[in-house]
């Protein structure tokens, strides 16, 4: 079948809760992917960051491969021979004392949340069903009921009434209004260390230092969602190194499946994680040999491919490509590492229009939030790949 042959299949068949570029993709390697008329594109999304190890990293599909001969599905009804394992590589890279898999950046979300509000209770002896977490405007955590009950984006709530309380919400990149925020009944601050949803709006420096900071002082749980920003995308392993701080509780999801299976987990200390007890939470995917599995490959492909280093050095020269453009049409390019947005001014026109240009040009990006157009290449790209892209973007943005 055909581009449009497919796009009318969605159209007819799917239900409209996306609104994707007119491609239909078959096949991709590396950076790479293929459409159904033969046509390759440089992926410059990573499915939202969740391919940092590129399209089909051949350890990942090997270990992806030999899992799946063996053993796809337990429960956590039974033990696994990959489970622990990949337990313990969580732990050691993140310096947390104990993790729990889930399997979507939005059931690791919950599981934060849920976890925070019965340590409020078990541990600070919060009035039951009294618990206030803060969060931040222009937040992306994910899309449940109780995830967009403190979205500040009017779209992601209307029409989902009633919505779950116990939140505040503060602008973001704002301790005097995080110190305000604060009361008898606080028991955790969720934050991303850049919004990558929002804009990718990388906050003042100092800004996650001085929050953690707060949240000890008030004996209250610092819980970063590093879903999208963590795993190398920002040019460190994780984003919070920045400042050389470390969470209470920390989300982490999208390239932790390799861009293969979908994984999330939260880590935290054992007095923190204390919080569960066998039967009050679970998932039957969550933790499965299959996901561990490949989470393990993942977790090395980074590491020793050294792909934090990567994004750090590509990042800061992608970046400076892109200023050298000096298009009359952004108002800011802003970003850490291979993670970086271009904002277009008010007169320029929608984002989305830009990102259908590119995709003329063979170039995969999207829109965010109307103005921004969101380059996140895997972490595998070459600089001479940027080069041909840097090229093919100025051509749109002049």
């Amino acid at each position: 079948m055909k581009t449009q042959e497919h796009i009318n299949l969605v159209e007819n068949f799917a239900a409209h809760n996306y609104h994707p570029l007119p491609v239909v993709l078959v096949r991709g390697e590396g950076v790479w992917v293929e459409d159904v008329e033969g046509k390759r594109y440089l992926d410059m999304l990573s499915a939202y960051s969740a391919l940092n190890q590129g399209h089909r990293h051949p350890r990942i599909i090997q270990a992806l491969q030999e899992q799946v001969n063996r053993l796809c599905l337990t429960s956590r009804a039974f033990h696994n021979d990959q489970l622990g394992p990949f337990c313990q590589l969580l732990c050691t890279i993140t310096g947390q004392e104990q993790a729990l898999l889930m399997n979507s950046g939005a059931e690791g979300v919950e599981t934060a949340i849920k976890c925070a509000r019965r340590w409020g209770y078990t541990k600070k002896n919060v009035q039951p069903d009294h618990a206030e977490i803060i969060v931040c405007a222009n937040n992306f955590h994910g899309r449940t009921i109780t995830i967009i009950s403190f979205s500040s984006e009017p779209l992601y709530k209307d029409g989902f009434g009633p919505f779950t309380p116990g939140f505040k919400v503060i602008p973001y990149d704002d301790i005097p209004a995080l110190a305000s925020a604060i009361n008898e009944n606080t028991v955790g601050f969720l934050v991303e260390p850049i919004q990558g949803e929002g804009g990718i709006i990388v906050p003042k420096p100092g800004y996650i230092k001085q929050a953690q900071e707060l949240c000890r002082k008030h004996r209250m749980l610092f819980i970063l969602d590093e879903i999208q920003t963590g795993l190398g995308r920002t040019g460190k392993l994780f984003c919070y190194q920045y400042e050389d701080v470390k969470p209470d509780l920390l989300i982490l999801g999208k390239a932790l499946g390799g861009g293969c299976i979908p994984v999330s987990a939260v880590l935290g200390s054992k007095e923190v994680m204390s919080a569960f007890v066998p039967g009050n939470h679970g998932s039957t995917f969550g933790g499965n040999p299959l996901a561990c599995a490949v989470g393990r490959a993942a977790v090395a492909v980074i590491i020793d491919e050294k792909l934090p280093e990567r994004s750090a050095e590509l990042g800061a020269y992608f970046k400076k490509e892109l200023e050298n453009i000096n298009s009359p049409l952004v108002a800011e390019i802003r970003g850490k590492g291979l993670f970086i947005g271009v904002e277009l001014k008010p007169d320029a026109g929608p984002a989305r229009g830009y990102c259908a240009k590119l995709l003329q040009e063979g170039i995969l990006a999207k829109d965010t939030h109307e103005k921004v157009i969101r380059f996140a290449p895997p972490l595998v790209i070459q600089k001479s790949e940027i080069d041909w892209a840097v090229e093919r973007i100025a051509r749109v943005l002049k």
